[in-house]
């Protein structure tokens, strides 16, 4: 004992004290949960204190120094939204590649946040747009999430825009079950599978068990299927109690027109990834923006 307290007494401060490889990765010694082992290091980085984030760094502690469930400061700033501080620590060498034990990259912390700059910053630092961890994807969480900014940024650097994962499905689908019409929109139109959710559920069957009826009317208009079954035989107005906003808009829908039915075959053969190239197709204006929803 008497060992140990001479050994306290002489490191008394954090930065002082040695640091233990965890998984090839520096870790504060003294930690022994996820809460008690943030150090001032995380906690400057989610509160946005930048002059004091730079002391500490001046002060020796190291810029990747991790909790034992592997959150980085860069996590914390990205998680707070915290432009200034996500880039001193990126100008300091912090890896922007850091995965927590739940699998959670700074990008998805950013998407979480919702914060577009830290998007942008954290992609012009080659960060990766997919993760190995299926349960946190930052393109699922900006769409379920309704961050249609951190969404756009994400699909203009090459994310997969209809990646389906186990139990979250596909953007769309995360979308559609949050109710999240702006980042719906959005997929659509940039050439999102209507028909493509998570295993035998449709985005449909999402819709409708979020409740909103602007969600089922977009989906809908991109030739969503109506009468498509899940894998209990429930087609979506199954799911739909009487009565309900999202039934009767579902009931009022007649079949698509002629014209609504020869955009849906011309968008599907372009395919999502060449939906831009309509525009050099030599049609006239207006054919091309009803092709593009414009």
């Amino acid at each position: 004992m008497a060992a140990v307290q001479t050994e306290g007494s002489l490191c008394s401060q954090p930065w002082q004290r040695p640091l233990y490889i965890y998984g090839g990765l520096a870790c504060n010694s003294l930690m022994a949960d996820s809460w008690s082992d943030r150090t001032p290091l995380h906690e400057a980085a989610y509160q946005g204190r930048l002059l004091h984030l730079r002391r500490l760094i001046a002060q020796g502690f190291h810029v990747d120094t991790l909790s034992l469930d592997r959150i980085s400061p860069l996590h914390e700033a990205c998680l707070g939204g915290h432009y200034a501080c996500a880039k001193f620590l990126l100008d300091a060498g912090a890896n922007v590649e850091a995965v927590t034990t739940d699998g959670a990259t700074p990008l998805f912390n950013t998407c979480s946040s919702g914060s577009a700059v830290c998007v942008r910053l954290l992609l012009q630092h080659g960060a990766s747009l997919h993760t190995p961890y299926q349960l946190a994807s930052p393109i699922h969480e900006a769409a379920k999430k309704g961050h249609r900014e951190c969404l756009e940024l994400l699909l203009s650097y090459g994310a997969h825009i209809d990646m389906e994962l186990p139990v979250v499905g596909t953007p769309l689908y995360s979308a559609c079950m949050a109710g999240a019409a702006t980042c719906v929109g959005l997929l659509l139109h940039s050439g999102a599978d209507v028909q493509r959710g998570c295993g035998q559920d449709s985005p449909l069957h999402a819709a409708v068990q979020g409740g909103e009826a602007n969600v089922v009317d977009l989906l809908l208009d991109f030739g969503a299927d109506g009468c498509c079954r899940n894998a209990e035989g429930q087609s979506p107005l199954d799911l739909l109690p009487p009565n309900s906003a999202v039934r009767t808009a579902l009931q009022k829908r007649g079949p698509c027109s002629l014209s609504q039915l020869c955009r849906f075959c011309v968008r599907r053969s372009l395919g999502g990834s060449r939906l831009h190239r309509a525009s050099s197709l030599f049609l006239p204006h207006s054919i091309t923006d009803f092709l593009l929803y414009k």
